[in-house]
């Protein structure tokens, strides 16, 4: 890591492995707590807590792992309004800037840490994992359960602050896991399934979010409510036995190319990580604009979900 003179005296016991170049510590998109505590000093590692403030407290503030940085989803820049469209993937050169000057370079291993609430809070983790993975970086895991796993486990805490020296992050854009508004088109013209993430009201139709213009879904979507890819009591997200049973029941098989798509792109986040990475279906895409950008033009149908 590389750390500011303040954030250096924070982390002053952990014994960092010297590496001339980071390597990619785990092909992994979910790692546990024992996981984490033994490589919690590696050079090559960086801890992104990405927690928000619940109820005006600072959760990083209060206790993070050793060494985490702090880029809390809602307010770091992780997500923007984009031509009215709220909650976008704000843009390569914002995304990679970002990255930058949070002191994390293409040769570090990124861990990224949720609180663990539930599906929704975890769906941070897998949104900012998915922004990573559409730049190009792949040398990123998220702790399985967050930081209520690591709590659970023993895990060391502080509240000390860690800073990295801003850097240089370079991109290597992979629009294959981007899907548009015209990819979306073209899937309702040629049947590759449309996978609903959101609660199964939102998805029949009977309540909507404030950011879609009408109430329903895309015309042939599936529904997999983003909450049965996460055990909230338990804080685990589902194995890949158990997710690919979830997309079996809908039709959408192993090697399907789908497409996820929630209001804004948070829940659909979810059930992209589950299909795509965990159940290791490549051929997933999630619609960053989701209903939002789909609905704001009535030209677009829209029918509630069966």
């Amino acid at each position: 890591m590389r750390l500011s003179t303040l954030a250096a005296a924070a982390v002053v016991g952990l014994a960092f492995v010297t590496a001339a170049h980071a390597e990619r510590l785990t092909d992994q998109p979910l790692v546990d707590a024992a996981w984490l505590q033994q490589n919690l000093g590696n050079e090559s590692l960086v801890v992104l807590d990405v927690r928000d403030a619940v109820e005006n407290v600072q959760p990083y503030a209060s206790a993070h792992i050793p060494g985490a940085i702090s880029a809390p989803y809602a307010t770091s820049g992780w997500r923007q309004e984009v031509q009215g469209i709220p909650g976008q993937f704000p843009g390569e050169e914002a995304a990679t800037q970002l990255i930058g000057n949070l002191g994390i370079s293409n040769d570090d291993h990124v861990v990224i840490v949720a609180q663990g609430t539930d599906s929704s809070e975890f769906g941070a983790a897998t949104r900012v994992y998915w922004t990573f993975k559409v730049l190009g970086h792949d040398a990123v895991s998220i702790l399985n359960g967050g930081a209520r796993a690591w709590e659970a486990a023993g895990g060391e805490v502080t509240d000390v602050a860690t800073v990295l020296e801003p850097g240089t992050f370079t991109s290597n854009f992979r629009q294959e896991l981007l899907a548009t508004t015209a990819d979306v088109q073209t899937a309702l013209a040629d049947g590759t399934p449309l996978v609903d993430g959101r609660p199964a009201g939102q998805y029949r139709g009977e309540s909507k979010s404030p950011v879609t213009r009408v109430p329903g879904t895309i015309p042939g979507a599936v529904n997999i409510e983003n909450g049965s890819f996460y055990d909230a009591q338990n804080a685990s997200f589902a194995d890949a036995a158990t997710i690919a049973a979830l997309a079996e029941d809908v039709g959408v098989g192993a090697e399907d190319a789908n497409i996820a798509f929630c209001n804004t792109g948070h829940w659909a986040s979810i059930i992209w990580f589950g299909l795509s990475e965990v159940q290791g279906n490549t051929n997933t895409r999630m619609y960053d604009g989701s209903l939002a950008e789909w609905t704001a033009d009535p030209a677009r149908p829209v029918e509630n979900g069966v």
